[in-house]
Formats: C-alpha cells, structure tokens, sequence
C-alpha cells in the first residue's frame, strides 16, 4: 500500500516536509475522505482549518493534526452551502494563520434516485452543498492566494458522475458542474499562479463500508470491476496524492482532472 513517505523521500534528508509551512482548508474534513486529505497534509507539515457540519468530528480530526510534530489545526463549523458562513470560515482562517495557500472542496451531501424521479429539492441540495459551495469557497479563497501570489485549489468530482452511474442523476449534474467550473478558473486564474484541478477518488469511507454490509454481493462486484481489485485508502492512497498534487512539486499541473480509481 503506498505510504506517504514515499513522497516524502526526496526532503527526508533536509527534515523537511512537502507543504511546510502552507495554510489550507478542507471541508468535510471530519471523516471519510476529507478526513484522510486532512492527516496526509498535516504530515507533510500543512497548517489546516478543518471545516465540517457537525463541529465534534473536525475537533476530533484537529486533535490527531495537533499530536503531529510542528503542525497546527483548528476546527470551524461551517454549513459550506451558505456563501455566509463559508466566507466567514475562510476569513477565521486567514485571520488566525496570517494567510491562505490551498483550498481542498470536499464536502458534497449527495441524492439518489431515478431521472423521472428526480425532484427540485433533490436538484437543489446537491447543487447547494457541491457546485454553489465550490463556488463560495474559490470565491472566498481567491483574494487571498492573489495576493500570495499563488495557491492551489482541489475539488473533488465523482467517478459516478463521469461514467454515468443510474440512480445518481442529480448527483452527476453537481459533480460535472464542478468540473467545468474548476476548468474555467485554471484559464482565469492561472496568471494569478493559482492552480485549480479535480480529483476523482475511489475511496472506502463510512458510507462505502455501510454498503458493503448491506449490498456484499454489489459491492464485492465494484471491486471486481477495478483493476487494482479494491477501494483506496483514504489518507494513504487519496490523500497522499491530493497532498503531492498541491506541493510545489506539481506546479505545472492545473486543469485536470486526476483520477484515484485505482484504474477503474
């Protein structure tokens, strides 16, 4: 299993990490993947604002972050779906660590259900809590890293959306939304040296492992169908990647969409 040292092996010898010193925010932060970006960035030597709805699971995060050597993290409730309390939530953080290196968009509240059954509200909730909250963030992050000169900017987009997946139509809608906007802003802000790329993970998260209990025969056929023949982990697979993607290392990437699929 791929283990974040290894990218760390080429600043081992300096006592470095990839993102000393960087600030970033990640929502949905508290568990899952966000979670797993989360403790993969803090041991690359990150500073993170770990944004969540449910204010216990980010501390609980902060608190592994904060038994790390040289590192920091505070926890921000934050419904990301109002631009309010996002904008709010990215100013705390700029105001409590001096600045803003890197936005990670990983919070999305999803909605399932046949195309002729699909309703506004189903619509509504995965546009506000995806795509719109995209939006707020890089809105909100924006003037920050403009004025570092540079930062870089990860949203998260589904392997579910880009293949099609029946039952996820106003899923896929959000998702894809996402990925043109993120393609727009690299053009926009690339001058600005702001990098803006999506990432597609394949990930066992709380919800995943919930249906393989009920749906094993289902799930043992989505493993079948990757070729690497099982789910990411979430910090040491996804989230050592996102951590490598947005370090200096990767400056020349923006405008892509990486998938973690383990080949699927």
């Amino acid at each position: 299993m791929l283990n974040c040292n290894v990218f760390r092996s080429l600043l081992e010898g300096a006592g470095m990490g990839k993102l000393d010193g960087k600030i970033a925010v990640i929502t949905g932060a508290g568990q899952g993947v966000g979670r797993g970006i989360a403790i993969a960035m803090a041991k690359e030597g990150a500073h993170l604002a770990l944004l969540g709805r449910t204010l216990s699971k980010c501390e609980s995060v902060a608190a592994e972050v904060q038994a790390l050597p040289g590192v920091s993290a505070i926890a921000v409730q934050c419904d990301v779906g109002d631009r309010g309390e996002f904008t709010s939530a990215i100013s705390r953080t700029v105001e409590h660590f001096g600045g803003l290196d890197i936005l990670v968009n990983n919070a999305q509240t999803p909605a399932q259900g046949k195309i002729v059954d699909i309703t506004d509200e189903d619509v509504e909730i995965t546009y506000r809590t995806g795509t719109l909250a995209t939006l707020y963030g890089m809105q909100a992050a924006y003037p920050h890293m403009a004025a570092r000169k540079g930062g870089s900017i990860v949203n998260l987009g589904s392997q579910t959306a880009i293949v099609g997946n029946r039952g996820f139509g106003a899923y896929a809608m959000a998702k894809e939304g996402i990925r043109g906007l993120s393609r727009v802003a690299s053009r926009e802000w690339g001058p600005d040296g702001i990098r803006v790329n999506v990432v597609v993970p394949a990930a066992e998260t709380p919800a995943s492992l919930e249906f393989r209990e009920q749906h094993p025969e289902r799930y043992q056929s989505q493993l079948n169908m990757i070729p690497l023949r099982r789910m990411g982990d979430a910090e040491t697979d996804i989230g050592c990647a996102v951590a490598a993607l947005v370090s200096d290392d990767q400056r020349y990437i923006t405008g892509q969409t990486i998938m973690l699929t383990g080949g699927g």
